[in-house]
């Protein structure tokens, strides 16, 4: 199973020194995800996958995983504990992307032209078939 969604904001980063703005900013992920998440939560590992697409300067893209993470317990999995896979990139919006290869959702992200962070979940695979 495949879950994916799109957040149409400029991420916050982790370590921002305003802790309300941190929050509001998960409650914006948390609804976002809401509004295409169906069934349980997942109960076993997972892998996440975060596209962080950005127009001038972006934010570590380490720092955006665990507001992220956080955001989604409860709903998409049932504790962040169970991602044991992340993956995470940071791209221009002004790169050049083969869109024929790109998940429609990250494209519709690429096209709007704003900043945003594409999100996929899925069930995490066995170590040996990363390496």
């Amino acid at each position: 199973m495949q879950f994916e969604f799109l957040i149409p904001k400029r991420p916050v980063s982790l370590q921002t020194r305003k802790k309300c703005k941190r929050q509001d900013w998960q409650a914006f992920v948390r609804a976002e995800a809401s509004k295409t998440w169906v069934g349980d939560p997942y109960s076993g590992n997972v892998h996440l996958t975060l596209v962080y697409l950005y127009d001038t300067y972006p934010v570590d893209t380490d720092n955006i995983i665990k507001p992220i993470q956080d955001a989604l317990i409860g709903l998409v999995y049932e504790d962040d504990s169970l991602v044991t896979d992340v993956e995470s990139h940071r791209r221009s919006l002004s790169d050049t992307f083969d869109v024929a290869l790109c998940p429609l959702l990250l494209l519709r992200g690429i096209r709007s032209g704003s900043e945003c962070v594409y999100v996929r979940i899925n069930s995490a695979k066995a170590l040996e078939s990363y390496l």
